[in-house]
Parts: C-alpha cells; structure tokens; sequence
C-alpha cells in the first residue's frame, strides 16, 4: 500500500481562515459502516479498518498523531440572507491526504461536538442524517456526480434533543476541500484585501493551479468555478436530484455536491418538487437549481472583484461577462445528459424542443422521473412498450415517441446498441425517500442496519439491478411518499 501522506495546508493559513478545535469525546462508540474502498484509495493505514482503535479515533475520541484538528471559517446567504458568520459549527479538519491517485483530499469529522462556530448547538449530529448523507454521497459517486464522499459513520451513545430524542452519531466525509462560496464572503466580508488575496492564491494553488499563469488569475478562478457549478447541476437536474438547501455556505469552490441534509431524489417530475421542510418558499426547487446556483456564483463574483482589477467598473464588467457564461454552459451540459438519456449520442440544438415535450409530458402525466427514463430503453423497438405503460395520455405519448424514434433513426445505430447506452446512462436505482426514510427508522428505533446496509451494496451499482434488489427499484406506493425531509440541526 501506499504511505499514508498527510499534510495540514489550510491549518497552516492559520486565523481568520480555521480555529484550532478538538473533539468532544462520546459515551460510547459503535461503528455503524466503514468503506473499505474509499480507505484503500487513501492509503489509510489498516490499523483503523474497523478496529477499536480506529472507532476511537472517528468518533473524535483520540485524536491520531496525523490529526491537527480546525474548524473552517465561513459565511453565506441563507435563503437569501447574508450572515457574516457561519463556519463549521459541528464539524472539524481532520487532515488532508494525498491519495493513490495523487489528489489532495480533506478528512473531516462531522458531528463531532462543538466548535468556536457552534451559534448556541451542540455541534453534534443525529443518526438519521449521517445514515441519509452516507447512503446518497456514495449513491452520487456511483453515479458519476462529483461529490464528498463517506468513509465511516460512528454511533455515539449519545441521546441528541431535537424534535424529540435521537441517537446521536458521526460521520466521517471525505472531499476535495470543504472550501465553499461562503469561504470567500467570510474573508471578503472583513474588507481585508491581502487576506483575500491570500486565501485566492491558496485555492488557485490547490484546486485550479493552471489559473496561476493565466494573465488575470483570479478571473480564470472564476471562471474556473462557473464551469464545474455548470456542469454539476447539470448532472444534478438529469437525475432527479435535489439538494433542498442551495446556500452559497453549501456550494463547494472545487464543483463537488456536498452538504447532504433535506436532499432528495424526485419520485413522479415536476419542475417545481421541493423536499426541504425549511423551503417553503420553493427557492431550491428542482427548477430552480440553475438559477440559483448562477445567483449563488453572482456572490461568489463579489468577492472576487478587489481582486479582478484596481478599477471598479472593469472588475463590475469582467465579473459579469464571466456569470453571463453560466448559463450556455450549464444548458449545453444539461442537452447532452438528456440526449444520451433518451439515447442520442450527440444531442444539437435541435432536440431541445424534444426532450423539453419528453419532460412535459412526464410531468403532465406524473411519472416517475428514473422509472420514466430506465423504462423508455425498452420502447426504442416497441413504442407501445417500456415507458409507455407510465403514460396514462397515451395518445400524447404515442405522438412524442412516433417523433423520438424518427430522430433515433437518423443516427444511424442498431437499435440494441442504443438501448445498451441508454441502460449505461440511466440508473435502475437510485437512493428513494421511503427506502431511506425506512432505513432511518429501523436504526432509530430497533438498531436494525439490515435496509441500511442492503441499500448501501445496491446503490454502489446503480445501473444493474438484481432480482432481489428489484424491490428497491420501485417508486413508492402514495401512502408511502416522503414529502418532507430534514437537515438535523
């Protein structure tokens, strides 16, 4: 294997950036789930592979001689509204580890007691949460999302107040950095330009290097971010996925999905699904992803702009010819998703207007959004078959197939060829809101992991689906249907 490389290169930035912070010890650890995968990419050294001595050090009660444990500094708008002070208020840096793959990944402890960013909690987790975060982070990556992934989940034996008595429990995520717009608004909130400059340079350094010798570095930056925000809620939006809580706090600078509290894959589509008990204005709605994430980068451009030029104006037109690129970029990531979903293998301008009827219709008719699209493979022959039984106006979908298989027909594939890709690109499974929700309860209160796990095996081959997993494949039945989830604050 390996040697376990670690380094601490946002420690060393020291104050305003992180804080020093050790864990809160717990009452009585139990490992909940390990991911021995994720640890053998990191080289982490086998002694903690679900040993006692590595259930003490991710529960926060040993702190190992490679830990330098901080809290991360940062700010954001929350549904719109600005606090200067946010941070890491239950979560610390563990350490930062050169991986096999020579990438630099960050090892933080979520849920691991209270932090100089704690705002009056108690800076600890309940089991429901880092059990829903554990399951859809590696749910994402087995999907292809950029995303933080789980590398192990501790029950404390603690009791956590919130609605009522929860378990309390840990989970230990690991990311390309836990850097956030709301990084940035934190620096650039204290009007400290050569801070700001220094924490650009870092993040230049370490996410996007190639931006050094651009001719206006932190332009590139920006543009840099825009791209990878584009083309990760453009990933987002071809499966169904919402994350219920799009704060700039909660939007990562190195283009991966992190933060998984109310989030949620969508069962029957509709543009305007929200999951979060706390939106109740619809803000994060799964429409709405894209222009929020471009009015999220907007904030992140304003930080930047003391940076971008001496001159206001020139900062105010460069930070804007950039944001203007947001949207081309994310709607051409978007347009090829959708085509290789419905089987183009290059989709052009043109079959905007296609899919766009496709999802119409699926929302008119309330299908399920995955079910719709792992289904529709099985009409590329057959249009009365697959996806068609979902469709109770059937004449309109008849309509729309006679058009989709005419534009098949012009690229010229065997028709198996097609359903072998659209079978590639379209997941018979993904993390559903009641298999979850049942997972949660189970462990809550009987201690049963059992859906837990079988969940956990199946979503880590989301594209193949086995007899018996065939069960957790299915949308749910009404009275089944999750219409509000939870962050766990």
């Amino acid at each position: 294997m390996k040697h376990f490389s670690v380094q601490h290169s946002l420690a060393e930035l020291g104050q305003p950036f992180s804080t020093a912070c050790l864990p809160t010890p717990v009452a009585a650890p139990q490992w909940l789930a390990f991911n021995v995968e994720l640890a053998t990419q990191l080289s982490l050294p086998e002694q903690y592979w679900r040993s006692d001595e590595g259930l003490a050090v991710f529960s926060g009660n040993v702190v190992a001689d490679w830990a330098n444990p901080v809290a991360h500094a940062y700010a954001g708008h929350q549904f719109g509204h600005f606090v200067p002070q946010l941070g890491d208020g239950r979560a610390l840096l563990f350490a930062e580890v050169i991986a096999i793959d020579e990438q630099r990944y960050d090892i933080q402890l979520k849920g691991a007691g209270r932090t100089p960013y704690s705002r009056g909690g108690d800076g600890r987790a309940p089991l429901g949460p880092v059990l829903r975060e554990y399951l859809v982070s590696e749910a994402m990556y087995a999907l292809g999302v950029p995303t933080t992934r789980a590398l192990a989940a501790v029950l404390t034996g603690d009791w956590l107040q919130r609605d009522k008595a929860e378990p309390g429990a840990i989970i230990t995520r690991i990311a390309k950095s836990h850097i956030r717009i709301g990084s940035f608004q934190f620096i650039a909130a204290k009007g400290d330009i050569a801070q700001l400059k220094t924490f650009a340079d870092y993040v230049i350094k370490r996410h996007y290097p190639e931006s050094a010798a651009a001719e206006n570095p932190y332009l590139t930056l920006l543009t840099s971010v825009i791209t990878a925000q584009a083309q990760l809620i453009a990933k987002w939006m071809s499966i169904g996925f919402i994350h219920g809580v799009m704060n700039t706090d909660n939007m990562s600078i190195a283009g991966e999905t992190i933060d998984y509290g109310p989030c949620a894959f969508m069962d029957a589509f509709n543009p305007a699904q929200v999951y979060s008990y706390i939106d109740r204005q619809g803000r994060y709605a799964w429409g709405n992803q894209p222009k929020m994430a471009s009015w999220n980068l907007t904030r992140f451009a304003e930080t930047l702009l003391p940076l971008l030029s001496a001159e206001p104006e020139q900062a105010i037109e460069l930070a804007t010819a950039a944001l203007l690129q947001f949207n081309a970029e994310n709607e051409a990531a978007f347009l090829q998703l959708m085509g290789e979903k419905i089987g183009l293998k290059s989709a052009t301008k043109d079959d905007e207007v296609l899919i766009r009827d496709l999802l119409n219709l699926m929302s008119a008719n309330s299908t399920d959004f995955s079910q719709t699209f792992r289904l529709l493979s099985l009409s590329v022959a057959n249009t009365t078959q697959g996806a068609a039984q979902l469709f109770a106006d059937s004449s309109n979908w008849q309509q729309w197939a006679n058009r989709w298989q005419t534009r098949l027909a012009t690229q010229g594939l065997a028709l198996n060829k097609v359903q072998q890709q659209m079978d590639a690109t379209n997941p018979a499974l993904i993390p559903r809101n009641h298999q979850i929700a049942k997972a949660i309860e189970l462990a809550n209160t009987e201690g049963d992991l059992s859906l837990f796990n079988r969940l956990h095996k199946a979503l880590q081959t989301p594209f193949t689906l086995s007899g018996e997993n065939a069960d957790l494949a299915q949308p749910p039945m009404p009275e089944q249907c999750i219409s509000n989830t939870f962050c766990g604050t």
